[in-house]
């Protein structure tokens, strides 16, 4: 199996200062992979890194066939086109209604054609069970709904992988365990790769996968 994410020997910074040394970490196709820790631990530089937010100074690393090391600023975009990424906050445009959310993202990742573009985002929605909500703005929708817009603007470009840094951190219960399933869902029938940041060990005991710990600087797998 291809490894869609790898780093070797990686140093991982936060600013000026490396938050986890030498990462070691080799995330193939269709894997469903948890990175667990304490608030401050480095869980969400490495997402950074693996977007080229965080440069990657030392060792090897590479996502969905980029070099991060030294990648072009022009190969970026591009870059993550083949990531989905799911945060916290939704970070949805409030002043636009979902569609206009999801036709936000098309546009600037490069869709032209509006046919195309209507039936991507009527595909998206109905994958997140939200199919009829695509008039509402996003203040209209409660947090569950509002995080499964998020994760359909993940989808639009059909990536390879989605990155989900605490996508259940402010969600009750019930509304996470939902936010879940469909995240299992993804990875199961799509066999889209997941990689999910989360404090919540009760989430890695009932969907579970391999799991990547960071603590003392270090990054390791459990």
């Amino acid at each position: 199996m291809e490894n869609l994410i790898s780093f070797a020997g990686a140093d991982i910074e936060a600013g000026e200062n490396i938050v986890v040394h030498g990462l070691d970490m080799q995330i193939a196709k269709g894997e469903l992979v948890y990175i667990v820790g304490k608030v401050g631990s480095g869980k969400t530089s490495i997402i950074r890194s693996i977007t080229a937010e965080n440069p990657v100074r030392s060792g090897e690393a590479s996502a969905c066939g980029f070099n991060l090391r030294g990648i072009r600023a022009r190969d970026i975009p591009k870059l993550r086109r083949s990531l989905g990424v799911v945060f916290q906050d939704f970070r949805l445009l409030m002043d636009r209604s979902v569609w206009e959310n999801l036709e936000f993202v098309l546009k600037a990742t490069g869709w032209k054609e509006r046919r195309r573009m209507d039936a991507r985002i009527d595909e998206v929605l109905e994958a997140v069970g939200m199919a009829t909500k695509a008039h509402k703005l996003p203040h209209q929708l409660s947090g569950g709904e509002q995080q499964r817009i998020a994760i359909a603007r993940a989808l639009l470009n059909e990536p390879e992988v989605i990155l989900a840094d605490e996508p259940t951190g402010n969600l009750d219960a019930e509304t996470a365990e939902g936010i879940l399933n469909l995240l299992q869902k993804l990875n199961k029938e799509n066999g889209t790769t997941i990689v999910m940041v989360t404090h919540d060990k009760t989430i890695v005991e009932r969907y579970p996968g391999r799991v990547f710990v960071c603590a003392d600087e270090k990054c390791t797998e459990q």
